[in-house]
C-alpha cells in the first residue's frame, strides 16, 4: 500500500506521537507486565526469559548464537520503520493510503486529550533506549546464551516468594532495590573521592 501524508503532517507525527504510543503500550498500568502473554497479571519464567532473549534472537542475522553491534542496529531501524508505519495505520482511519486533515486532526486532539490523563511528561523512553543502545555498542557482540542465562537469573532475584511468578509487585520491589543499590554505589565512590582529595599529597622522594 503506497502511504502517502499531506505536507509536513508525518513529520509532526514522528515528533508527537511517540509519547502517545509509550502510553498505550507503557507496562506501568495497573495490573499490565510487558510480556504476559497468557493475561493472567504475572509472569511465568518462559516468558520472563522469552520476551529478552525473543529479541536477542530475532537481531541474530547471521544466526551465529550471538549479536553485534551492527546487527543491534538494523533490528532497531527495523523496529522503529515498524512504528513509523503503525502511527500511519492509526491515522490513516479509512485505510486509503492518505492521511487527510481531519484525520491528522483527530489524532492531535486524542494525542493532547492522553497528554493531560497522564499529567507532567515523563522522560521519553526513546531517548532512554538510544543511550543504552550506545553503551552496549561498546560491549561487543551479546551472547544469546550467556543473556539467558542472565535473565533466568534476574527471574529467580524477582521471584520473591518462589512461586514460579513474577507479579508486577515484585518487578516493584526490584527496581526499588536496584535504585537504591545504585544510590549506594554513588555515595561510595563519592565518598572514596572525597576521601581522595582530602588526604595530603605524599612527600616527593629525595
Amino acid at each position: 500500500m503506497q502511504k502517502t501524508l499531506l505536507a509536513g503532517a508525518f513529520a509532526a507525527l514522528a515528533l508527537a506521537a511517540g509519547g502517545v504510543a509509550v502510553a498505550q503500550q507503557s507496562p506501568e498500568r495497573p495490573g499490565a507486565l510487558r510480556g504476559d502473554a497468557d493475561g493472567d497479571h504475572r509472569l511465568s519464567q518462559a516468558e520472563f526469559v522469552g520476551r529478552r532473549v525473543a529479541r536477542l534472537t530475532t537481531a541474530d542475522a547471521d544466526r551465529d548464537g550471538a549479536v553485534t553491534a551492527d546487527e543491534r542496529r538494523a533490528a532497531a531501524e527495523a523496529r522503529r520503520a515498524g512504528r513509523a508505519d503503525a502511527r500511519f495505520d492509526r491515522l490513516d482511519a479509512d485505510d486509503d493510503g492518505v492521511v487527510s486533515k481531519a484525520e491528522f486532526d483527530a489524532r492531535r486532539e486524542h494525542r493532547a486529550e492522553a497528554r493531560a490523563e497522564r499529567g507532567p511528561r515523563r522522560a521519553h523512553r526513546g531517548d532512554r533506549r538510544a543511550a543504552r543502545a550506545e553503551r552496549m555498542a561498546d560491549r561487543g557482540p551479546v551472547v544469546i546464551a550467556e543473556a539467558q542465562a542472565r535473565a533466568e537469573t534476574a527471574f529467580t532475584r524477582q521471584d520473591i516468594d518462589h512461586d514460579g511468578f513474577v507479579t508486577a509487585t515484585e518487578r516493584q520491589a526490584a527496581r526499588a532495590d536496584r535504585r537504591q543499590h545504585r544510590r549506594e554505589r554513588r555515595a561510595e565512590r563519592r565518598t572514596a573521592r572525597q576521601a581522595q582529595q582530602a588526604s595530603p599529597s605524599a612527600p616527593a622522594s629525595e
